[in-house]
């Protein structure tokens, strides 16, 4: 099995940021992904919404999310789970996952201030 690419801290553009959240489905698991806290699973996020995302549109958002820096990933068996590289991204791009999620509503709960 081939080994999956996670760029280095460094190695992380803000235009891959912005390109990967651009798509509202992927900015919707990202979110998901940043509120769960301890990650989850591609299966776990295919009804994300008012729809089924199909498999293959699903694997692609991941590979997305995954080749931009925006997650790690890590096979589990027959599963891949999946966590955010928020803190990671928050001391490199100070404030920018924040700013995006926020514009499209979908800021976690834990992150909002009072």
């Amino acid at each position: 099995m081939r080994p999956l690419f996670h760029p280095a801290i460094e190695d992380i553009q803000p235009e891959a940021i912005l390109y990967a959240l651009s798509d509202p489905e992927r900015a919707a698991i990202f979110a998901w992904l940043a509120g769960a806290g301890c990650g989850g699973t591609c299966s776990a996020l295919a009804d994300l919404g008012d729809r089924t995302i199909p498999k293959s549109s699903l694997s692609n958002h991941f590979k997305v999310l995954r080749e931009s820096g925006l997650i790690r990933s890590e096979r589990q068996g027959v599963e891949m789970r999946n966590q955010t590289r928020c803190a990671e991204l928050d001391e490199r791009f100070p404030g920018l996952i924040k700013a995006i999620l926020t514009a499209y509503g979908q800021l976690p709960e834990q992150w909002k201030v009072d």
